[in-house]
Order: C-alpha cells, then sequence, then structure tokens
C-alpha cells in the first residue's frame, strides 16, 4: 500500500513549474505582438510621411518651437537689437555731419583769415600812402612862403590846420601862424594845446 501512494505522488505534475512555463510563454508572445505593433505603427509612420511630406517639416518646426518664455525673450532682444541699430545708424549720421559741420567751419576760418590778412595789408597799404602823402604835404607847406601858406591854413578846420602845424618844423609853423589872423592863431595855438594836456609830466 505505501508503494502506491509513493508512485502517485511522483507521478502528478509540479504546479509551480506549470505557472513559470505558462508565464514565459505569455511574455513571449507579448513581446512578439509589442515588436509587431512597433513595427506596424513605424511603417505607419514611414507610410504617413512618404505621403505628406510636409508633416515631418511641420512635426520637426513644432518639436523646435521654444517655450512660450523663452519666445517672448528672444522677441526682446530681437527689438531691442534692432533699437541698438536703429541708435547706432542715427549717431553715424550725426557724426557724418558733425565732421561735415567741422569742415565748412574750418574752411570759413580760414578764408576768414585770409580775409584779415588782405585787409590789414589793405590798411597798411592806405595808412603807409596816407602818411606818405601827409608827409609831402608838410614838405610843400614848409618851402611855400608863409604868407602864402597861411593864407591856406586861413580856409583850413583848426583842427586839420593844428595837425599840419604840429608836425612842422618849428621855424616853418612860426612863420605861417605869424602870417593867420588873431582868431585863428589863438583858435589853432588852443587845439595845440590840448593835445598836450593830458600828458603826464613825469
Amino acid at each position: 500500500m505505501k508503494k502506491s501512494k509513493t508512485k502517485k505522488r511522483r507521478g502528478r505534475p509540479n504546479t509551480g513549474t506549470l505557472l513559470l512555463i505558462s508565464s514565459l510563454l505569455i511574455a513571449s508572445a507579448a513581446i512578439r505582438a509589442g515588436s509587431d505593433a512597433g513595427q506596424a505603427f513605424a511603417r505607419s509612420e514611414e507610410r504617413h510621411e512618404t505621403e505628406n511630406p510636409d508633416a515631418k517639416a511641420t512635426h520637426a518646426t513644432k518639436s523646435c518651437e521654444p517655450p512660450p518664455d523663452v519666445a517672448a525673450m528672444l522677441t526682446a532682444f530681437h527689438e531691442r537689437e534692432e533699437r541698438l541699430k536703429l541708435r547706432e545708424e542715427k549717431i553715424r549720421d550725426r557724426m557724418q555731419a558733425l565732421s561735415v559741420a567741422d569742415q565748412e567751419i574750418e574752411r570759413k576760418m580760414t578764408a576768414l583769415i585770409e580775409a584779415e590778412d588782405r585787409l590789414r595789408e589793405t590798411i597798411a597799404l592806405a595808412d603807409s600812402a596816407a602818411e606818405d602823402d601827409i608827409a609831402r604835404l608838410i614838405n610843400v607847406y614848409e618851402n611855400m612862403k608863409p604868407k602864402d601858406a597861411a593864407a591856406l591854413f586861413e580856409e583850413m578846420d583848426p583842427d586839420f590846420a593844428a595837425g599840419f602845424l604840429g608836425r612842422m618844423r618849428p621855424e616853418a609853423a612860426a612863420g605861417i601862424m605869424a602870417g593867420l589872423a588873431p582868431n585863428t592863431a589863438y583858435t589853432i595855438s588852443v587845439v595845440l594845446a590840448g593835445r598836450n594836456a593830458n600828458v603826464p609830466k613825469e
């Protein structure tokens, strides 16, 4: 009796082993199913991209779009760069205008200096010519007869006559003064004295 019971126990299959084998078979089937589904999905995607080429580009564009906060920051940077470019252009234009203005001012200053030099030369020539003319007149009056020169001095303005007499030789001036009318001689004498009234004594 004991031997038959032992045989029956050895003849039954192990339940744990059956469960393990069943699990392996189910897992293998699931892996194959998943692999087949992945391949089918990939073939579907490839067929969709082949039929619609823009879909891939759209998908790539969507995937490359930055987040909203980053996009706003990039937009702000771009706008700031544009403002800086405009400001640089304005500054460059202004500097160019200032450079042109500086050149024009320098040209006008050079022309003004040249004009002043020419005017100074002209005045010097005029003064020299006037001085030469006055010197010649003084020489003429000194060589005239005192009586004839006195007649001319009677017709002159007292200041004008005093200017000539003050530069003449004393003896020639005295001869002309002697030939003048007393009132004329007095007036010319006052003018001559007044010219030296403010001269320092010491």
